[in-house]
């Protein structure tokens, strides 16, 4: 019996240059290291700011309308610290533009989110940062 010779292959991780979610807490989350308290969306482009809701009660179209703004081919929502659905009405301008939307509490959207901009997606994750005891 001859063996044939494995190919020798390098593996090394994809550099990216998108701003990436590499802590998460009850209250908190961090964005490149850095430590944010509150409710944040971020993106593989850059975008960044304060999303204004700290309980899933205080979401409302408004805060998708926002979102459809940025022209993103995917919104990650994280839901807080369980995963709970926002209501169809408020996604129709996301629809309108054939922006998709993924719903997961908001540990697996750092997850997500993560993986969709290093691949060079471009992305957006709004999360809902709870305190410990909401939700």
């Amino acid at each position: 019996m001859t063996t044939v010779p494995s190919a020798q292959m390098k593996l090394q991780p994809d550099k990216s240059d998108a701003q990436s979610l590499t802590a998460h807490g009850p209250g908190w989350v961090a964005i490149n290291n850095e430590k944010v308290e509150g409710s944040v969306v971020v993106g593989s482009r850059g975008e960044r700011f304060e999303w204004n809701c700290s309980s899933f009660d205080q979401i409302g179209p408004e805060h998708f309308a926002q979102l459809a703004s940025l022209g993103a081919e995917l919104i990650i929502f994280g839901s807080g610290n369980r995963i709970r659905f926002p209501q169809p009405v408020w996604l129709k301008p996301l629809m309108a533009q054939r922006t998709g939307v993924e719903t997961m509490d908001t540990a697996a959207a750092c997850r997500t989110y993560n993986i969709l901009a290093g691949e060079g997606r471009h992305v957006i994750a709004a999360l809902l940062v709870e305190s410990p005891a909401a939700g």
